[in-house]
This record gives C-alpha cells, sequence and structure tokens, in this order.
C-alpha cells in the first residue's frame, strides 16, 4: 500500500466512516424509506449470529420478514434466534449451519436450499473473516480468500435461479472501506507467495468482493445486485482481528445497527431498487469504489482474468 493511498484512506475514514460522520450523513435520510413491511418476502443472511449480520437480520425480522440466518457456529447461531425471535416477535426466523470456508459445503448448501424453498427476495453476504496468518481449508485453500471470496461467489452463483425465480430479487454484498487500498490482483489469489499480512488480504478480498458484483450485474439484469461499505464498525471481529485499531478508535466506532442500515436500505427500500445495480454504497447513498489518485482501477482484460479464475476455481471444487 502507498504511503498516499493509506493516508488519503485514513483521513476520508475519520471524516466519513466514524460514528458522528454516520450521524452527520443520517439527517439527509428518508425516514420513509425503511417504513415497509417485508411480510411474504425472504432473505438470506450470511454471518446473522453477531455484529452487523446480526443487527441486520433483526431490522428485516421486525419488518415481517423471513429471516435465514446462514452461520458458522450451531449455539451462537440458535441463541441469536433466540434473542430476534423474542425482540421481533417474528418466528420466520431459520437457522442453517455453514462455514463459507469449506467452498464444497458450500455448493451442496446452496443446491440443497434451492430444493427445500421455492423463493428467495434477498441475499446479504455479510459474513467475513480476517486471518492473522495464513491457514488452509480442508481442500487447500486459503481461508481468507475461500470464505470472503470464493464462498461468496459460488453462493451468489449457485442461488441466482432461485432469486430470478422470485419478486424483485436483491444481492447486497458488505464490503469494506479496506478495499479503498487494494488495486484487483489477478494473480496469487492464494497469497501463497511473499509476506503474509491478514488485513490486507482482507482489503483485497473486499476489492475482488466489488469488482464480482460489478460483474456479475452486467449479466443478470433482473437482480439489483449492490455492495456497501458500513463505517468502522464496533464489532467482535474487528475486536479480535484489530485489537490496537478497535482499542484506539473504540469511542468513534459505530454501532452495528448503524453499520447495518445502508445493508438494510439496499435490502428493503423501494428508493435503493431505482438506483443503478452493480455499484457501491456508503450511508445510503452511490460512491466510488476509489480513492482519487489511488492507482486502484483495473482494466476490464484484468477483470474478467480474475472472473475467470474464480469461475475455475468454483467448478473445479464442485461436488459431482
Amino acid at each position: 500500500m502507498s504511503l498516499y493511498r493509506n493516508s488519503a484512506w485514513f483521513l476520508k475514514g475519520v471524516t466519513e466512516f466514524t460514528k458522528n460522520a454516520f450521524i452527520s450523513a443520517s439527517k439527509r435520510f428518508v425516514e420513509k424509506d425503511l417504513e415497509v413491511s417485508m411480510a411474504g418476502r425472504s432473505f438470506m443472511i450470511t454471518g446473522a449470529n453477531s455484529g452487523i449480520g446480526r443487527a441486520t437480520a433483526m431490522a428485516i425480522a421486525k419488518k415481517g420478514g423471513t429471516v435465514h440466518m446462514v452461520c458458522r457456529n450451531k449455539d451462537k447461531a440458535e441463541e441469536a434466534r433466540a434473542d430476534i425471535v423474542k425482540e421481533s416477535g417474528n418466528k420466520e426466523i431459520f437457522v442453517h449451519i455453514l462455514d463459507l470456508s469449506e467452498t464444497k459445503k458450500v455448493w451442496e448448501f446452496a443446491e440443497s436450499f434451492k430444493r427445500k424453498y421455492k423463493s428467495l427476495n434477498v441475499l446479504i453476504n455479510n459474513a467475513g473473516c480476517i486471518m492473522s496468518q495464513r491457514e488452509e481449508n480442508t481442500e487447500g485453500l486459503e481461508k481468507s480468500f475461500a470464505s470472503n471470496v470464493l464462498g461468496v461467489y459460488i453462493l451468489t452463483k449457485s442461488l441466482i435461479t432461485l432469486l430470478e425465480k422470485s419478486a424483485e430479487p436483491r444481492v447486497v454484498t458488505v464490503s469494506s472501506g479496506g478495499m479503498l487500498v487494494q488495486k484487483l490482483r489477478t494473480g496469487n489469489l492464494q497469497t501463497d507467495r511473499g509476506r503474509y499480512d491478514g488485513a490486507m488480504v482482507y482489503a483485497q478480498n473486499k476489492r475482488q468482493q466489488v469488482v464480482i458484483t460489478e460483474q456479475l450485474a452486467k449479466n443478470h439484469l433482473n437482480i439489483h445486485f449492490s455492495v456497501m461499505h458500513p463505517g468502522w464498525v464496533d464489532t467482535p471481529a474487528v475486536a479480535n482481528a484489530m485489537p490496537e485499531f478497535h482499542s484506539s478508535m473504540r469511542e468513534s466506532l459505530r454501532t452495528p445497527e448503524q453499520g447495518a442500515d445502508t445493508a438494510v436500505w439496499l435490502a428493503v427500500s423501494d428508493a435503493a431498487a431505482t438506483m443503478p445495480s452493480g455499484h457501491f454504497y456508503q450511508d445510503r447513498k452511490m460512491v466510488s469504489a476509489h480513492l482519487p489518485l489511488a492507482w486502484t482501477r483495473s482494466s476490464s482484460l484484468e477483470e474478467q482474468k480474475f472472473m475467470s479464475s474464480l469461475e475455475d476455481l468454483a467448478k473445479s471444487h464442485q461436488p459431482h
């Protein structure tokens, strides 16, 4: 990461990603955008047992939506489900256990879900992981990439046929402002060469999610795709993965509910559906996915090379 990118990103973060920045931005929010009933609509939310995912699930449950919580830890998921049912009064909350870093299992889960359920209106790709050191899954894939990128790609691609059969389908992916310091990488996707920096690998994964969103939006015109930055949010994941950042910025971090706000807006509001598909959002507004003069834009050739590599990897781990 260049010194310029780093400095420009931090300055942007301090002015746009904090709790105070959200409070300031919220003054232009249209309250009626979220005054909607989601009864009869179904939502799949990955990583829904804590942080932004849990706040998103709670908000949608309170609007009457059917929520499919896709989580890795059964005990934590069931505990979160019980809290959501109790607070929302909505019993249409279902738990599904899946580790997104286990690639074959993602394929199997998606196929099983399509057989069991006849519709899915909205997929919210929220789950993510930041690794402190390089680890591989049981299939020999680097875990951060497998979970944040390949798992998201497979789950989304597999569920497209179900989404397309459902009314007003949407796909919302929770990215991170950290991706602003990263240019798309088309090689070394497993980070098996060079030094492993977990935070930078995560930021690259989040850039890759933006490119996936842009490309899928071009190929599936009847689904509204969006990718968003929740701001700097006080979540267990941030506290565990970046303890120094968390402790130094704690007073300025957004609540999970503030972090989830734009994801919920993109998932449920009529206003969001009128916005162009495939774009990057922050605080209910379409924003650039690049810092000025940061040289993070990639060519269409680079993007196609990345998508082809992703498709090949996905197919090579598809159960037969």
